[in-house]
């Protein structure tokens, strides 16, 4: 999502912003989250596979999934931009969060996470996107990050809608932690709606459309998700 000085934020799937995305946007607003069950304690973030989501616009479903065979020379891409390409799809679990305490406990789940990949890897980055519902009309201003989707592995995609729960300390600690870089499309915009919605610093961010530029010596493209699958993989994102 690119920032814009107008305070609109233009999406990094080329634009396409749809009814269904806008209606999305609103029922989460407008649904209070469920109310605590006796079993609340222990956070059970409902687990969907990817043929169980329908509604709207849901996590791409190519955020993270199992490395895919690179092709050994970008040409091939390029050549084929006539063809469409397979989709690239995400084959793990999403886990969704709603109240407070199971984005909190999410959160603290992802902690443990990176503290153990941290130990494998030395680094670790986690892919990272929101969304919110947009304003066309000239002084109304965008409404409230809604969604937070991190993803830490090809396995579990978290999906917290923190227009209900906020950012609670567990989530803040992750955020601003200058070790655990993110990773997305036009990023820096993201971060400045968490910072404004919620006065939360998003840190050691990695903008995959610089990288992109890098590789290919260029510094004026701006990069959408799909086209860097189909330029970099050969696929399709699938939304």
């Amino acid at each position: 999502m690119e920032f814009k000085e107008n305070n609109s934020f233009s999406l990094d799937w080329d634009d396409r912003f749809t009814e269904d995305v806008i209606r999305l946007m609103d029922a989460i607003e407008a649904t209070p989250p469920p109310p605590p069950s006796s079993s609340s304690k222990k956070r059970k973030s409902a687990v969907h596979h990817q043929d169980n989501l329908k509604t709207g616009r849901q996590l791409p479903h190519s955020i993270l999934s199992p490395p895919p065979s690179f092709p050994s020379s970008f040409a091939r891409c390029q050549s084929n931009t006539r063809l469409r390409y397979p989709p690239l799809r995400f084959g793990g679990h999403i886990l969704y969060s709603f109240t407070e305490d199971e984005v909190e406990n999410a959160a603290m789940e992802l902690l443990k996470i990176v503290e153990i990949k941290k130990k494998e890897m030395g680094q670790v980055a986690l892919g990272f996107d929101i969304e919110w519902k947009p304003s066309f009309q000239k002084g109304i201003l965008p409404g409230k990050a809604a969604v937070m989707q991190i993803c830490c592995d090809s396995q579990y995609c978290y999906v917290m809608h923190i227009f209900h729960s906020g950012i609670p300390q567990s989530l803040q600690v992750l955020l601003e932690d200058s070790e655990i870089i993110k990773v997305g499309v036009a990023i820096d915009g993201d971060a400045v709606k968490v910072f404004s919605d919620y006065k939360v610093s998003v840190n050691a961010l990695e903008d995959l459309s610089d990288l992109a530029n890098q590789k290919f010596d260029s510094d004026c493209r701006h990069w959408s998700l799909a086209a860097l699958t189909e330029e970099f993989i050969c696929k399709e994102v699938s939304i």
